[in-house]
């Protein structure tokens, strides 16, 4: 018994000393490591990457219904006709608007000739110098007048020249059929960004060569769509100089991509008679719902949320002959083509022509099949009035250099001439020119900014403040580190972060953005912490589409331009939000700091809501001007607002923030490298102006290259 007790009092000193030890160390031997996730084990924020994409979807679904409810009470010829003279007028507006017409200079540049055809390789000019290359497959031993089909491509890198597209092609010319085979921008010999020691695009793939450029002309309010469409249109015109076309017999079809140009060329261009897109229709709803908006060209410019969906390219053309052909396991919604080809028909039923509208369908993935090719023959043959055998049969596959219409293999380095890019560069050009005249009246100018500012970035003045659920809290040395959600009235939450510095009074509140989200910075020891010892609270959220609610798809960037709003607009009304509850949490004053492609959002918030005090921004696009006026460019497309360029840059909503203080460290060129001394000097002329007409120079401060020690200096311009 007394060894027993013995070795209890042992175990009970032993004990003791663990204890003391454990005390007298600086870090807990049992304490949790911190976790400053918000949405950790909260089931209903489970899915914070969705967050964006649901609350854009929910405002397009919004625009969709409302079209559906007008479209349901359409029974008539006449009410259908209004509907199409209104589709027609919105579609030339989003679209277009389309130039004059010019000089085709159609070239020839060479004949192949082959068993039961011809080919001939065309060049012809859509726009002045804007070259478009293809083929013309014609028939051997025509007499007379044939009809013709314009094919438009998908996105394959070879365009026409790949396998599955020459099958179809050579059975319709088989079968009687002239066929028009062109190279979409972007493809086969139009590369917009070619590189002729690589002898392959500098940017990437076609899907990537037509979204870079897109997001340039979404910044200047125009679609990329506009081109394509206009390609084919002028493509229908070339076809009309051909003595072999009946020009009452012409009809388009294309897969994919092509189904998209197929859409849109048919919608804009009365002079085809038959259409046939393919693996393309479903219907915005069933897209947005499933795989998101695709490649910049395949979203038109606030298409949404003008009442627009896929059913409308067909119906514009009613009772015209068209057919659907779709397959049941493409990532395009076999549910939406079968909805949207319900509707479709309700149009040609009151135009008493129900017969003129089809869908043909096949159990696969995306692309051609055996019987989807023979529905499209059939087709033809029967709306273009060329009967004969619909079956598909084996053809002689060609060389895809046997098909170039260029010495070289490409437009770049045979002809040269213009690219999308070039006359982008133009049109915004003019663009740029408003601008400029509208600031000579600073008052008027800044009045019209703040008002197109908010329309055309989709920004909305937070109602009131949300709900706040309280998440944790973590004691650091010196302060606290707090986790809160911050509810929305659009459904959606706002995970943040409070660094609270101990100590009594109230402490002035820093807002710290940064696009890779709240916990970016806040390690001890790091850049927030290092402003918590100067004394402020330092309020670190992850608006929407950063941190735990990024975005990864990208889809959201195209679908917020869809909805006619922007990500900048949206993350500045969270900035707003933000605001409010620092304002609540400390009765101070509020300042806010931003990073790089955040910047955008807090010009934005910063320009509608004066509470917020001062601004310091480190690493801002220096403008869009910059982005869209140069080639080639690194920033993403979430700091960028569709049509801003109509009406305003970002040195205008510098502007609107005089006479409060505003701090720029390092602003960034469009390559996101440090911004030259001269252009910068030229781009942030105007907002120098204002803040000395106003007597406020001193407010605005440029440091042009990062300090070492840059969160003091933003400290110290706090302060």
């Amino acid at each position: 018994m007394r060894v027993l007790k013995g070795v209890r009092e042992l175990s009970l000193i032993f004990f003791i000393c663990i204890l003391v030890f454990l005390a007298n160390t600086s870090t807990p031997a049992f304490a949790q490591e911190e976790n400053l996730e918000v949405f950790r084990r909260w089931v209903e924020w489970s899915d914070g990457k969705h967050m964006l994409i649901h609350y854009l979807n929910r405002e397009a679904f919004d625009c969709l219904d409302q079209r559906k409810r007008e479209v349901a009470i359409l029974s008539t010829k006449i009410g259908w006709k209004k509907r199409q003279e209104k589709v027609k007028e919105i579609l030339n507006e989003i679209i277009g608007p389309f130039p004059e017409k010019t000089p085709l200079n159609p070239q020839v540049t060479g004949i192949v000739q082959k068993d039961g055809f011809r080919i001939e390789k065309i060049i012809f000019e859509s726009l002045p110098k804007f070259y478009v290359t293809g083929c013309l497959f014609i028939p051997d031993g025509i007499s007379g007048k044939r009809p013709a089909i314009l094919n438009v491509i998908g996105h394959t890198g070879i365009a026409f020249r790949g396998k599955g597209y020459q099958r179809l092609i050579h059975n319709l010319v088989k079968k009687g059929f002239i066929v028009f085979a062109i190279d979409p921008i972007g493809q086969g010999e139009r590369l917009q960004y070619y590189d002729p020691e690589k002898k392959k695009s500098i940017i990437g793939g076609a899907t990537s060569e037509h979204s870079y450029v897109g997001r340039q002309c979404f910044i200047s309010g125009a679609s990329l769509a506009r081109y394509f469409t206009w390609d084919g249109i002028r493509a229908v015109d070339y076809l009309l100089t051909r003595p072999e076309v009946d020009p009452e017999r012409i009809g388009i079809t294309g897969l994919s991509g092509g189904g998209t140009q197929t859409s849109y060329i048919w919608a804009m261009d009365d002079r085809l008679k038959a259409a046939a897109p393919t693996n393309y229709i479903t219907g915005l709803r069933r897209l947005l719902e499933s795989i998101g908006p695709q490649d910049a060209e395949q979203n038109l410019y606030h298409g949404v949320v003008n009442g627009i969906t896929h059913a409308d390219y067909l119906e514009v053309q009613a009772p015209k002959p068209a057919m659907i052909v779709c397959t049941t396991r493409d990532f395009f919604s076999i549910q939406g083509a079968i909805e949207t080809y319900g509707e479709v028909k309700q149009a040609y039923r009151a135009f008493g022509r129900e017969e003129n509208i089809d869908i043909a369908v096949d159990d696969f993935e995306h692309g051609y099949t055996r019987k989807t090719r023979e529905a499209i023959y059939s087709f033809f043959q029967k709306t273009l009035e060329l009967p004969g055998d619909s079956a598909d049969t084996e053809v002689e596959i060609l060389d895809p250099e046997e098909l170039h219409a260029t010495e070289t293999g490409q437009i770049s380095t045979s002809l040269g001439g213009e690219t999308a890019f070039s006359l982008n560069k133009k049109e915004t050009q003019a663009l740029l020119n408003n601008i400029e005249a509208s600031r000579k009246n600073s008052e008027s100018h800044l009045e019209l900014v703040r008002q197109k500012a908010r329309e055309l970035s989709g920004y909305e003045v937070p109602p009131g403040a949300g709900a706040i659920v309280r998440r944790g809290r973590y004691q650091r040395e010196g302060y606290t580190v707090s986790m809160f959600a911050l509810e929305t009235e659009d459904k959606y939450v706002i995970p943040l972060l409070v660094f609270d510095p101990e100590g009594e009074g109230k402490h002035p509140v820093v807002i710290y953005l940064h696009p890779d989200g709240k916990s970016t910075d806040a390690a001890p020891g790091g850049e927030i912490e290092k402003l918590v010892k100067h004394g402020f609270m330092v309020v670190a959220p992850d608006v929407i589409g950063t941190g735990e609610t990024a975005d990864r798809s990208g889809s959201s960037n195209f679908a917020a331009m869809l909805v006619g709003k922007s990500i900048p607009g949206v993350q500045a009304g969270d900035i707003s939000r933000v605001a409010k509850f620092a304002r609540w949490l400390s009765r101070g004053q509020v300042s806010a700091l931003a990073f790089d492609e955040l910047c955008p959002a807090l010009l934005h918030a910063a320009a509608f809501d004066k509470s917020i005090e001062k601004i310091a921004l480190l690493g801002s696009p220096v403008s869009y001007r910059s982005i869209v006026m140069n080639r080639f460019y690194e920033w993403s497309f979430s700091c960028a607002v569709s049509g801003a360029l109509t009406a305003y840059d970002l040195p205008d909503l510098a502007a609107c923030i005089a006479p409060r203080k505003l701090l720029m460290i390092e602003p960034k060129d469009q390559m996101k490298e440090t911004a030259s001394e001269d252009l910068f000097s030229r781009e942030f002329e105007f907002p120098r102006l204002v803040y000395k007409e106003i007597n406020a120079a001193q407010y605005l401060k440029i440091i042009p290259v990062k300090p070492e020690n840059y969160m003091d200096a933003i400290a110290g311009w706090l302060e």
